[in-house]
């Protein structure tokens, strides 16, 4: 008996173990684009385009929906004139008019302000792996919390191995993205702080943890079970290697307000006291730093001396002249204390110093400048502009009127002061994958705003609020830096700007799509099968056979611009059959910088091209993918839009050229230098196998 139960464990856990490869492999399946769409401002929207534009009543609607319009009419072409920072939503518009639009486009990537995509964080980070590999300066992530305090779409009952396997796998991915110089900053609060700090360690090295800075995010205080008023949370700063650095924040107008003069350069400076005081201070710590100085009238001045090391005294070789008076610096209570520079400071710049006295006191001071335009940040931050009360909840129920879109957004100031830290400077991308309502990308566009920087950002959220907070948010905060009561209190402070949207097939889209294949001999087979069997079978054969193809297949490549699968479209459950953008699929799948795309499926082809991935020194290989219909493009018909094109694949335009489905252009080699040798490459490459590789492939977190 015992020796049968032992065997039914053996077979349960092998029969778990095989379950769980057999969803490893089809959760980090990386996951189709189900549609992507671009909002831009009208200054980058060709004019030729305006009259579809202002013929559009749905954008319209939109408009005044965000609060940017008024009334219910359609607006003029002087409409859209006096108001060039209003974005056009191309979900609005019909597929012809986004063609043209992005076909206008140069550049297209590098012209892109954001990204925001709509997935699950894990699968939105699986499919940037190669077009933003180590091209992430900062990372600013606030992550759910274990906790019960509030409702989140990452399910609220993690609880610690869970919690800690969740975090883990995306830090690693996100780790992926850094590069070598950039800074990832995650809050948290004291509930999870222990297990973070330490998957931050195990990711980073311990070294690299820069530090954790206590934020005061209420100043009330939230009561807590234990007798305290919890008024905080931790920022955790990871550096991605040694060669990060933590950067200073800007003066506070408070801190500048104590500089009250200026030199004739302009450089600001306080008068501060020449004695040095607090720790560090006495004549035994420094004894270089303490020596005579000599005053009479309107002059300061060292005598002539010089020093001992062996001693650690200064040898005073000049007496002071009539009237002068001999100042050493001794405090009042009689503690030979030191100067706080060398005497050859005075000596070359004795205008920087003055002293006065009173009672018969003699106390002398210098100029105290700003070692730069920042300061060194703190470890607490108490400032009330870190409220999440006043400036997270308060600041974006301003732009909205319906009530509570969002619980317990962070301070944007707060987010504006980590990025600053973590060195997100004029042409920096930002990577926030636990987006919430949108205040990451927010408060970059607002960096942008005061120093016409370049930064971009990359948001990924899977939450239902998705459209109606960061999407409408982010519209807002592009048109006007200055909102009250879901209006525009400014009409002048909007930035040119685009962003694109990307919506990527859910796990549970993956699953609603699998179909198994299998014959009725098949069927009776495997009820024939021993129950071990018969889970082996199943386990191991089920995706990689009798699931095989019916996610993508080669056949289907012959028609990509058909291609279906059922999507989830609200969270009952409900789906239905939408159409798959493989094209920009496989754009992520090579991480392919895209410059220009000429999209023309009614044709029965479309062509990107751009820049593939580089590294080190190497910018990275010209790239050329063309995709057609098969069935309207035979060999005949691929030959001639080549010529059409003006596309020939073995000139030097492009160093690889994609193309799908059988055809008859000549297969090119061309040689590349490597360590020990030159090596040939195909230049000329089929889509298909790059594509099932790169799409089904199982990598280890």
């Amino acid at each position: 008996m015992i020796q049968c139960l032992r065997s039914i464990a053996l077979e349960l856990i092998t029969f778990l173990a095989q379950l769980e490869d057999f969803q490893k492999k089809l959760w980090l399946k990386k996951k189709f684009v189900v549609s992507s769409h671009y909002c831009i401002t009208l200054d980058r929207v060709p004019e030729a385009l305006w009259p579809e534009v202002m013929a559009n009543e749905r954008q319209w609607a939109r408009w005044k929906q965000l609060g940017i319009r008024d009334g219910d009419a359609p607006g003029t072409l002087e409409d859209l004139k006096t108001a060039p920072y209003r974005m056009v939503d191309t979900t609005l518009f019909d597929n012809d008019f986004k063609r043209k639009l992005i076909e206008g486009i140069d550049n297209l990537d590098a012209q892109l302000n954001g990204l925001l995509v709509h997935s699950d964080n894990f699968q939105g980070l699986n499919i940037l792996s190669y077009s933003l590999k180590e091209k992430i300066q900062s990372i600013y992530i606030d992550p759910p919390y274990n906790t019960d305090a509030g409702p989140i779409s990452y399910k609220n009952g993690y609880r610690s191995s869970s919690w800690v396997s969740l975090m883990d796998d995306r830090i690693k991915l996100g780790k992926k993205l850094l590069r070598a110089d950039g800074v990832l900053v995650a809050t948290i609060d004291d509930y999870q702080y222990r297990e973070l700090n330490f998957i931050l360690e195990e990711n980073f090295g311990r070294n690299n943890i820069a530090g954790t800075v206590a934020i005061r995010i209420n100043p009330s205080g939230r009561p807590l079970p234990q007798g305290f008023a919890q008024s905080h949370e931790y920022a955790i700063f990871a550096k991605s290697t040694s060669q990060a650095v933590i950067e200073s924040l800007p003066r506070s107008d408070k801190q500048n307000a104590r500089y009250k003069h200026r030199d004739a350069d302009g450089r600001m400076y306080m008068w501060e006291l020449f004695r040095k005081r607090g720790s560090n201070s006495e004549q035994k710590d420094r004894p270089s730093l303490y020596y005579p100085i000599y005053i009479s009238g309107d002059t300061m001045r060292t005598p002539t001396m010089e020093y001992d090391d062996q001693q650690k005294i200064w040898h005073i070789h000049e007496s002071p002249k009539e009237g002068e008076i001999v100042v050493y610096p001794i405090d009042d209570a009689g503690t030979h204390r030191t100067w706080r520079g060398q005497p050859d400071a005075l000596r070359t710049k004795p205008s920087d110093y003055k002293y006065k006295i009173e009672d018969g006191v003699v106390t002398i001071y210098y100029k105290f400048r700003p070692d730069s335009e920042g300061v060194l940040p703190l470890t607490n931050w108490i400032d009330a502009k870190y409220s999440a009360t006043e400036h997270g909840t308060g600041y974006l129920k301003k732009y909205f009127t319906e009530y509570n879109v969002f619980s317990y957004p962070k301070s944007i100031y707060a987010v504006e002061d980590c990025l600053r830290v973590t060195g997100a400077g004029n042409e920096s991308f930002v990577l926030d994958y636990f987006a919430g309502s949108g205040t990451t990308a927010h408060a970059v566009i607002n960096m942008n705003r005061v120093d016409s920087g370049n930064r971009k950002y990359v948001l990924i959220e899977q939450g239902e609020y998705f459209d109606t907070v960061i999407k409408s948010r982010l519209q807002k905060a592009v048109f006007s830096g200055s909102w009250n009561d879901g209006k525009p209190t400014s009409d002048n402070s909007g930035i040119s700007h685009c962003f694109k949207v990307l919506k990527l097939e859910s796990h549970e889209d993956t699953l609603n799509n699998l179909q198994l294949r299998r014959t009725a001999a098949q069927g009776d087979l495997l009820s024939a099968l021993p129950q071990p069997a018969r889970d082996d079978y199943l386990l191991n054969y089920l995706l990689d056979v009798e699931s095989r193809g019916s996610l993508l297949s080669v056949e289907d490549f012959r028609k990509p611009f058909d291609y279906q699968l059922n999507i989830a479209v609200d969270s009952a459950g409900a789906y239905e059959a939408r159409k798959i953008d493989l094209v920009e699929t496989f754009n992520y799948l090579i991480g392919l910088r895209v410059k220009h795309i000429d999209a023309q499926p009614q044709r029965g082809f479309v062509t990107v091209t751009g820049t593939l991935p580089g590294n080190g020194s190497n910018p990275g290989e010209s790239c050329l993918v063309l995709w057609r219909d098969c069935d309207v493009l035979d060999y005949e018909g691929v030959a001639k839009l080549c010529d059409k094109l003006a596309i020939n694949p073995a000139d030097n335009e492009f160093d690889v050229v994609y193309i799908n489905g059988d055809h008859n252009i000549p297969t090119v080699l061309t040689q590349t230098a490597e360590e020990g040798g030159a090596t040939r490459v195909l230049k000329l490459r089929q889509i298909e196998p790059e594509f099932l590789e790169r799409m089904f492939s199982v990598e280890d977190v």
